[in-house]
């Protein structure tokens, strides 16, 4: 487990990521995709979370070394509607073709899991990646206005999980798309879990919206459909 550099991006610059790999050395690969608050502590335990599920876990840092701590919500929505997506599209992209290209990395494709703002962009990358990202399980977020991306690219099967008390990703918002997305021909299921908040994966527990019981119930499912669709 270490933060490593990405290859640089189109911008030139060289992003970073934290890398876990899983006990046996070799794995199916997984990107991890950051919540607003940036590559924090709970992303990075995510990570080692799939690492010891035994994935090759890579989080890139999307705010490029920025951190908002979980008391600061006006400090992470500045950091979050400060991100230029096309930036972000190109730095996810340069982790996907990295873990890749990981001599680590074994399987038929890359994985994708993220959570919240990660959640959304979970989707985006699979839409535009859909050459390599073959599975995605984004939480509590999903793309919408101008931030959808081009969906004739997307070819991973998609088991998202969302929460039925959202005021940031409102449930109508989640079945729409998904019933657009599967009109479209497209693999996607969104699980909405009644009573549970957003945030409701987060070790931090920002939110105090944490349920322990639904998160050991979905996380060994969430590994069980990556090594499924894997490898």
């Amino acid at each position: 487990m270490t933060l490593i550099d990405l290859p640089p991006a189109p911008d030139g610059h060289a992003a970073r990521g934290y890398l876990a790999l899983p006990p046996s050395g070799s794995g199916p690969g997984v990107i991890v995709i950051q919540e607003w608050w940036g590559l924090n502590p709970g992303i990075k335990e995510m990570a080692d979370r799939l690492a010891a599920a035994g994935f090759v876990a890579l989080a890139p840092d999307l705010y490029r070394g920025e951190l908002a701590g979980h008391d600061e919500v006006d400090k992470a929505a500045a950091l979050m509607q400060a991100l230029p997506l096309d930036r972000a599209a190109a730095d996810m992209s340069g982790a996907v073709d990295f873990l890749a290209a990981h001599p680590a990395t074994t399987g038929t494709g890359i994985g994708v899991v993220g959570f919240c703002m990660g959640g959304m962009l979970t989707l985006v990358l699979a839409a535009e990646r859909g050459d390599v990202v073959k599975a995605a399980v984004p939480f509590y977020g999903v793309p919408s206005g101008d931030a959808e991306p081009d969906w004739s690219g997307l070819t991973a099967v998609v088991r998202g999980h969302m929460a039925g008390n959202d005021d940031f990703f409102p449930p109508d918002v989640v079945r729409e798309l998904e019933a657009r997305l599967q009109g479209a021909g497209h693999d996607v299921r969104f699980e909405v879990h009644d009573g549970a908040g957003h945030a409701f994966m987060g070790p931090h527990d920002a939110f105090g919206t944490l349920d322990r019981t639904l998160s050991d119930r979905l996380w060994p499912e969430v590994c069980a459909f990556l090594h499924a669709q894997l490898g």
